[in-house]
Formats: structure tokens, sequence, C-alpha cells
């Protein structure tokens, strides 16, 4: 191995050594703990070093960097410390994600990293949604964010790679190609000679340089960061190396042909390097010998500080506590002026307000700028607010929603729009697996609200008309806003921008151009998780939302001799369970109505709060309406029946007489 050194002194060759050293004597002590049964996992990275010590030597301090499971070198060239470092592999409290997550799977603000989740590709999203902050920011700095050639193949790379490149980011999206996934080598990943050839097809530069050699690593990856941040355009990276283990430590390398460690072995990163620096005069024997017994030194002290922390200990509540980002609501009364607005003029006058209030509010979506997006809700904001904070996306939901997050990182807010909430399953893995659990995970926020227009009734059919509210409900991390009326919309949305953790906001979007109401003009807010009641009475309890008030409040007018209380429900998540509780243990009967198929849906889990917690005031079942467990029908006659308004009528009645 060639070893270049014009432009390096001979001080920063062997600061580059002690940080190429490091890791690898760190790994050598974690395959040691993993056979003690001391940790309970580990990604080796032996033989790929220099890919990462290189790329965390190049970026500065203050850029942001988005690593794997192999990028020991990020971590530790990036100076987190050791025994924080050994507390998280350990699953301690003084680690990163207070024993909730494992190894590599965590971010740290102060270092500006942002770790991975096991779903390979999702923080290529979020590394988009950082660079463009720095762009709305007006900072000339670059983002990094590392993939590996068996990740490249997923849905998440090409989304975010195609966004960054038509949004012209400052995003390095480096490739780590070390010639296998898990035990699949790369003939039967892809049919590109080269990542590289890739690049072309999104209008991106590229560079491809031989990740074993460090000074290589460095001298191409500071010229590629230059050349980001002058530019401010993507660049794609791919660096040659191998994986001299195994995916991880029980898979092994038995899949491996003969020979081809030992020939991988020649291109070792720090034996080259080492033998380099002692052959050039810069390092000698002694010196060497003297740096690998400080360095082990200091590992193994780091590693006794973290073996002599306390198991990590918790509570129910402690760990309820950080699944939702904290938000101290502090309600602002609406005013006293109002107006009447349609449903849809509500969302698009709490998007405005929220956009004067938020000047870190980012809109994004498919057609929401100049057309104004399908339903026409952002319609003129482009012209008041700007194509920078009202943007168009290609179709790109997960990299879109990862943006979002990645906005967030960063101190800004965003609003992904899901042209339908049917195109939602797109993005869940950002959603579910992303956006809901990474405050828990390691305290950062996501401040996303995602609005999904939703819901059957308009003869759109089974792909444009579902109620997916359950899909998230279940999901710890998320909230949930579901509002009937035009005043509630405005004012729970401006409460979900309000809000630091991630949002899901549903819009009936049969609602939109048939109800309206006055809606208080300016500036207020809505709590979440504080039911209305509609009605009262005391014949029967009607628990429901969205589209089901409205079904509700008709067959009420239609039976004035009916008194019940009609509970609007506003928001699932929070729920405001005490609302219910205290309506049933006045009626003594209650029925759930919503659109949302029955098997599964919200119905189903309220009963059995209501039945757990008011069965002594019951007098009769706890029944359930609900549309039929078919997909979405588009024929208006089967849209019908599907839909659960007609038996409604039905079940009060039996209910009533029971």
């Amino acid at each position: 191995m060639k070893f270049d050194t014009s432009g390096f002194s001979n001080e920063e060759l062997l600061d580059i050594y002690d940080k190429l050293l490091l890791p690898r004597l760190i790994e050598e002590k974690m395959l040691i703990l993993l056979r003690q049964g001391k940790i309970s996992k580990w990604f080796s990275g032996y033989g790929q070093e220099a890919v990462s010590v290189g790329s965390a030597y190049v970026m500065n301090p203050d850029e942001y960097m988005l690593p794997m499971h192999r990028n020991l070198g990020i971590f530790t060239t990036r100076g987190v410390p050791l025994n924080r470092l050994f507390s998280q592999f350990q699953g301690k409290m003084n680690g990163f994600t207070k024993g909730r997550d494992r190894s590599f799977h965590f971010g740290s603000k102060e270092h500006n990293i942002v770790g991975m989740i096991s779903h390979l590709g999702p923080q290529m999203g979020i590394a988009d949604g950082i660079a463009l902050a720095t762009k709305l920011q007006k900072e000339n700095k670059a983002t990094l964010v590392v993939t590996g050639d068996g990740g490249a193949s997923e849905g998440d790379f090409h989304e975010s790679v195609n966004t960054a490149a038509v949004w012209d980011l400052p995003v390095i999206f480096m490739i780590e190609n070390n010639q296998w996934g898990l035990s699949t080598p790369s003939s039967e990943q892809f049919r590109c000679d080269q990542f590289i050839d890739k690049g072309i097809g999104y209008g991106m530069d590229t560079e491809q340089i031989d990740g074993n050699n460090i000074l290589d690593v460095v001298r191409g990856l500071r010229n590629v960061a230059a050349r980001v941040r002058e530019t401010g355009k993507p660049v794609l990276t791919e660096m040659i190396t191998f994986r001299m283990r195994g995916h991880e430590e029980a898979s092994g390398t038995k899949y491996y042909p003969d020979g081809l460690q030992d020939e991988w072995a020649k291109h070792d990163p720090i034996d080259n390097y080492e033998s380099f620096l002692v052959e050039s005069g810069v390092l000698t024997e002694e010196e060497k010998e003297k740096k690998r017994k400080e360095i082990k030194e200091l590992i193994n002290a780091e590693w006794k500080t973290a073996v002599e922390e306390d198991d990590v200990s918790s509570s129910i509540e402690n760990e309820l506590n950080d699944v939702y980002a904290p938000f101290d609501f502090e309600e602002v009364k609406p005013g006293k002026k109002s107006k009447e607005m349609r449903f849809v003029d509500a969302v698009s006058d709490g998007l405005r307000e929220a956009m004067k209030k938020h000047d870190g509010l980012v809109l994004m979506g498919q057609d929401i700028a100049e057309y104004g997006g399908v339903f026409k809700i952002t319609d003129g904001f482009v012209e008041e607010f700007g194509k920078e904070r009202v943007r168009n996306t290609p179709l790109c939901e997960s990299a879109i929603l990862g943006a979002g997050l990645g906005l967030s990182v960063k101190g800004q807010k965003a609003m992904v729009e899901m042209q339908f909430a049917d195109f939602v399953s797109e993005g869940i893995t950002q959603i579910c697996n992303n956006l809901a659990k990474i405050h828990y995970r390691w305290g950062q926020n996501a401040d996303v609200v995602v609005r999904m227009p939703t819901g059957a009734g308009v003869g759109a059919g089974p792909y444009h008309s579902q109620s997916n509210e359950m899909w998230f409900a279940h999901i710890p991390g998320l909230k949930i806003a579901y509002p009937a009326f035009p005043e509630d919309a405005k004012g729970l949305l401006l409460t979900a921008f309000e809000d630091p953790g991630p949002v899901m906001f549903f819009e009936h979007k049969a609602l939109y151009r048939s109800k309206t109401g006055n809606v208080s003009e300016g500036y207020y807010n809505k709590p979440f998780g504080k039911a209305s009641l509609v009605r009262e009475g005391e014949d029967i309890t009607i628990v429901t939302y969205g589209m089901g008030v409205h079904w509700a409040m008709d067959y009420l007018d239609q039976n004035p001799n009916i008194n019940a209380d009609l509970i609007d429900l506003r928001t699932l998540v929070p729920l405001d369970s005490e609302t219910v509780y205290q309506s049933v243990q006045k009626t003594s009967k209650v029925i759930i109505l919503h659109e949302d198929t029955l098997f599964g849906g919200f119905g189903a889990e309220l009963a059995a709060q209501i039945t757990e917690h008011c069965f002594e005031y019951l007098d009769g079942p706890v029944k359930r309406v609900a549309s039929i467990d078919s997909p979405v029908p588009f024929a208006g006659n089967l849209e019908k029946e599907f839909l659960p308004n007609e038996r409604f009528a039905k079940a009060v009645k039996e209910l009533l007489d029971y």
C-alpha cells in the first residue's frame, strides 16, 4: 500500500495514527469481553477503521455525522468519552440510551452525531433534513451519512439520494462498500460494477476512494467536503474496503471463500500505515509500543469505570415519562372575533398562523407549493412564505419524513403532508421507528406534524379512503389528533405545532367542504387529551370522533326522544378517559362509533378500558359500531354498505332496549 504524504506534516501523520489505533484496540478488548459474556453483541469494524476515522477527522466538529454500526472510529475520533461508550455497550445508565438501546444505536447532541436504527437506510433521510436546515440557516456546512453496500439496496437510499439531488442539499453520502451484506456477496446484491455509477442516475458528483488507505481517505474526503460546502450540492462517495469479521460475531465468516480474508488482510489499514510510519522514520518501534501500551491502559481504566457503575434501574413511571418529549401546554384562548369557515379553510388558516408564529417551520408535501396541494389547503402559501419554507417534494415519503426529523435535530419544525393518508404506508419505518422512538431512546425531540387527509364517503376506493389511525395509535411516542369541527381543527393543529414531539393529524376529506362553523380569528390553541361533550343526556353515552361525530349528531337530531351524552374525543392519544368514564357512570350504557373497520379498531381498546374501569356501572354490553372488515369499496352503494352510520341506528335501539 502506497501512502502519499504530500500536504501532511509529521505531527498530523502521528495524530492520525493515534486516532486510527484507538478503535482497533477497543475492538480487540470488546472481542475478548464478548467471549467472556461481559457484553452481549458486537458488530465488528475490524479492517474498516480508516473509513470511520478518516471521515470524522475531516468533518468539522459542528457538522453532523450519521454513522452505522461499524463506525466506532467516528465516535472515538469525535471525542465521545470512552467510559460512556462502554456504559452504552453494557446497557448502563451512564450510556446514551439509559439501557434502552444497544451498541451504536444512539446519538449525541454534544458531538453532533445521529445514530442509526436497525432498519438500514432511514438515517439518510434525516441527513437530508439536517442539510436542508443548514441551507435554510445559511451555514456553509456539510452533513455526512454512512450506509453500506447492502443498505444501498433499500428504498430509503434511493429516496434520500434523489431528494438531496433535486433539492441541492449539502450531503456526503458515504457508501462503505465492504463487499458483503451479512452472508450475501455483492454479486447477489446489485448488478452495477461500482456504486459511483449510481450517482450518474441522480445527477450528482461521485468519488471513489481506497477505504483502507487512511491518507487517501483523509485527502479524498477533504476535497469532497470542501466541494459540498462550497457548492451546497451532494456528493456520493464510495469507500472500497472489506469486512474482515462476521456481520456480527455470532454469524461468523464460514461463507467466505477460502483465502479471501488472507488476501484482504494484506490491505489492513492499521498494519500498513503503522509499517509505513516506522519505515519512513516518523514513528519508532519504541514509540509504537509506548502508544499501544498507553491506549490499552486508557481503555482498561475507562472500562473499569463503566463496570463499576451500578446496573441500570428504573421504574414504570420513569420509562413512560421519557416516551414523549416534555410539553407544557399554555392555553391561548380564542379571541372575540370569528367568522364562518369550511373545515378545509380552518385547517389552512391554522397552517398560516403556525407559519407566522414559528419562523423555523417548513411545510413539505407533494404538490403543496404553487399548486396549493390537491385540496388547495396551501394555496397562496408560496407567495406569502416563500418556496424555501413551502416545498414540493419528490414522491419520496420516507425520505421526506426523515427530513422532517433532520430539521428537528437542527432546531426547526416540520410539517409533512401525506397527499392521502393511505400513502403513509411508504413511510411507516420513519414514523414508527424513528419519529416515535427517538426521544425515548436518546432524548432527541422529533418536532414533526404529519397531516393525514383520511376517510371514505367520497367514492375514492381502497387506496384513497382508508381510516388508518389505529396503525399509529398503538405506537408509543406518537400523538393522534382527529378533529370533527373547523374550530377544533385549527386549534388542535396549532397545538400540534407547539408540541415538540411527533403528531399524526387526521383530517377527514369528506368534512373539508361539507362542514362549516364559526372559527376564531388569529392565534389560539386547544389542549390535547381533552374530549368535548357535544350533547348531554341521561339515556346513553355515545363516544366517537371525526366523521362519527356528525353521524351521531344527525341521528340524535332525527330522534329527539333520545337523550344522549355525545362525546367527541378530539384526540385519541392522549385519550381523555375520565370524561368517558364519568359519562358511562351517569348513563350506564355506552356505544362506540368510528369509521375505521371493526376488528382491532379504536373502539376495541376503548371498550376494554370501559369494561375494566366501569364494569359495575354498566347496564348493558359495551357496543361497537364500525365499518365492515373489508377494504373500502369504490361503487357508491358498496361504500354505503361498508360505512357504519346506517347500522348505528339499529345498535342504539338494541342497547336502549337491553
